[in-house]
């Protein structure tokens, strides 16, 4: 009888757990594709708590968090999504936050700042509507094809001051199409820039308010070519769209995206869940073969929609450049853009 009560007892408490955890809640920012929000399930499922979510640009994400820490408050817990520069830009706006799973990724992508954790790589690509190039009768296979006068007006790209994802195509072009010894050198070398404003002004780029923007614009027909981002392209080609992704010949530069915990947030032990269940093995494992994310854990997962990283030509950003630069190239590209 003493067994049947314990037992009894001990159901009923992992019952009131799951309970209080299902009461649970963590309100979200992010800026990811679908196919990374695609995850949300999983781990609702998994812990019990329940994910509020609201896509917003990553430039939008933190001009709101940095408004309402002002306020000391703030409406997320978390932004899921958005590179190292624009964190280090924010770093204030983030609480210090180890995971014990940031162990088991690859040395390169564990955390070494605190207050932003990688769970994922993704690479700057651009994107162009077979349709419509074809109508033009030219190729596409590099930052400098996008110079052909067939291409004015028609080249898309979200905002470099605001955007994520476009301000690491901004790097990545002034890192493979500048001249010096080191990245550095190329990022400040004059030919690096006079490139971005041959693109952007010569080409007259059209400047979208969010990185969506640019693919969904490009598959619809808006436009020839855009500049964005792996995931959300890869997804949308799976899905049956009818464009072409390149990989620049120049190289290609894959970054880290990050997550970060908000100084002000009121679920902070949720938010910590989340960061852990991202970097879990069940988490990376997912992200690559069930969506068209790359994970970093030492153990390679793959999918058959991905190219092979063996098939790209890379390209290496200095970050510790970049993010201790940001806010100097963001005024310099807006300047160029401006004009």
């Amino acid at each position: 009888m003493k067994r049947f009560v314990a037992i009894f007892l001990t159901t009923m408490l992992c019952l009131g757990t799951v309970a209080a955890l299902a009461q649970g809640e963590l309100y979200i920012c992010t800026p990811n594709s679908d196919g990374l929000r695609s995850i949300y399930p999983l781990f609702e499922e998994k812990t019990g708590i329940k994910i509020i979510s609201e896509s917003l640009g990553t430039g939008d994400c933190m001009t709101r968090i940095r408004a309402e820490k002002e306020q000391e408050f703030c409406s997320f817990d978390l932004m899921y999504g958005g590179s190292l520069a624009n964190y280090a830009a924010n770093s204030d706006l983030f609480q210090d936050y180890y995971s014990p799973e940031d162990d088991f990724l690859m040395e390169e992508y564990r955390n070494q700042l605190g207050y932003c954790t990688n769970y994922t790589v993704d690479g700057s690509v651009l994107l162009f509507n077979n349709d419509l190039i074809k109508e033009l009768g030219i190729e596409i296979t590099g930052y400098a094809d996008l110079l052909q006068p067939a291409l004015k007006g028609k080249i898309v790209s979200a905002d470099p001051g605001a955007s994520s994802s476009a301000f690491c195509q901004l790097t990545n072009m002034l890192l493979v199409m500048g001249e010096g010894e080191t990245a550095a050198e190329k990022y400040e070398s004059d030919k690096a820039w006079q490139y971005v404003e041959d693109l952007f002004v010569g080409q007259e780029v059209v400047i979208t308010s969010s990185s969506s923007a640019v693919y969904k614009g490009v598959i619809n027909g808006e436009y020839v070519v855009g500049l964005t981002y792996e995931d959300p392209c890869v997804t949308m080609i799976k899905d049956g769209a009818n464009a072409t992704i390149v990989y620049p010949v120049e190289g290609t530069v894959f970054l880290p995206a990050q997550i970060g915990i908000t100084k002000n947030a009121k679920n902070v032990e949720n938010a910590q869940a989340f960061v852990d269940f991202m970097l879990s093995e069940e988490a990376q494992k997912f992200l690559a073969e069930k969506t068209t994310s790359r994970n970093i854990r030492p153990v390679e997962y793959t999918n058959d929609i991905m190219t092979p990283l063996d098939d790209i030509i890379l390209a290496f950003e200095d970050s510790p450049y970049v993010y201790s630069h940001t806010t100097e190239l963001k005024e310099r590209v807006m300047d160029i853009i401006n004009k």
